[in-house]
This record gives C-alpha cells, structure tokens and sequence, in this order.
C-alpha cells in the first residue's frame, strides 16, 4: 500500500533538498511533486543567456548535467530530473506557482476547469487530510512550497521524518493563521503580492 506525506517549506531552497533527500532515500521522482509561490517571479521559463539554475542549487545545470555521466548518484540526479521539469501554473486563490510532479496534473485539471479550492480538492484527492490541506494551500498563498509525495506505507514514518527536518509545522501553522483570524483557505482571496511574500518568508528565516 502506499501513503500520501506532504510538507510545506518556507522558501524552494529548502523544498528542493527535501527532493534531494526523498530521492536519497529511494524514492522515484515520478512519486514526487513539488508546488511553489512564484508571487516575486524567482522563476522564468522564458530563455535567457545567462546561467541556468532551477534547482537552486548554485550550479548551472546546463554544466551539471554534462559533467554528471551515468555515475551521478540517484539522489542527485533523479532530483535534478524532477525539478528540470518546472513548469508554470496559476491556482485559484494562490496565484502564479512552479510546479513539476505528479501532483501537478490534478491541480492543473482544477485550474483549468476554473474550480474553486482547486489546489485543496486536489490534495484531498491525493489523500491528505482536509483540515491539511487548508493549511497547506494558504501556505501556498503565502509564499511556501509543498512538497508531496507517493510512498510505500511501510517507509512512511521514516520519511515523514525526513521530510520534517526542515519544513513548517502544520500545527504551529494553523495556531498562527488562527491569530489572525483565519479559518479556511479562501480560493476567491486576492493572491499575496511580492512584497507581502516577501514579508511572510522573512518570518521563518
């Protein structure tokens, strides 16, 4: 059997070595998605001339992936796979993400079909929990990046573990937005701009 672990990190740094280690760990990239705010435009898929870094890695992966023959470790390179893939999405109520993953189709679907709650029915389709999954699309909204995936039911304790090493708590989460009055995730909300992403980001640093 297998189980659905998602997480949700401050900043796509964080989220992607998240990836690295899931890979590390054994688990396929087809079994990964990866969801992230792109409100300040950190990421383009318009082509440009100067170096390429989508995994935010420091390395331009051009260099990376002609100099990783077929000894590149799977952690590394399945990694690498999964994030070269990014590509560009607008959510109800989030706004402008990058994504890549099999997560991406469902949202996507949603998105295109101008569903409200889109990004929240499409995790509780995958099967987190709905109450999560609030938390985790205005997490979204905010400016984090989710990382979920599809792993064996019997390795799943361990790599939630691995997966919390450096993510938000949902509990800490959901007491904070509570603060403010939130309750549910909004799909109708306006998105956070770049500025006040910028402002939530800072307060997990």
């Amino acid at each position: 059997m297998t189980k659905v672990i998602s997480k949700l990190y401050p900043t796509y740094e964080r989220a992607s070595q998240a990836v690295r280690d899931l890979e590390t760990a054994g688990v396929p990239h087809k079994e990964i998605s990866i969801v992230a705010n792109n409100a300040d435009s950190w990421y383009s898929d318009k082509p440009v001339a100067k170096r390429v870094d989508r995994d935010r890695d420091g390395v331009d992966d051009r260099a990376e992936g002609a100099g990783a023959g077929a000894g590149i470790g799977a952690g590394i390179g399945g990694a690498a796979g999964l994030l070269a893939g990014l590509g560009l999405l607008a959510i109800p109520g989030v706004g402008p993400v990058v994504a890549a993953g099999w997560l991406v189709a469902t949202a996507a679907g949603a998105a295109a079909g101008g569903l409200t709650g889109g990004i929240v029915g499409a995790l509780t389709q995958a099967g987190v929990s709905d109450e999560d999954a609030q938390v985790y699309a205005e997490g979204l909204r905010r400016g984090g990046t989710l990382v979920t995936a599809r792993v064996d039911d019997r390795a799943a304790t361990q790599l939630e573990a691995t997966l919390e090493r450096s993510a938000l708590r949902t509990n800490d989460l959901r007491s904070t937005y509570g603060k403010s009055g939130w309750k549910t995730f909004d799909p109708a909300a306006k998105p956070y701009s770049a500025d006040e992403v910028r402002r939530e980001r800072a307060l997990y640093q």
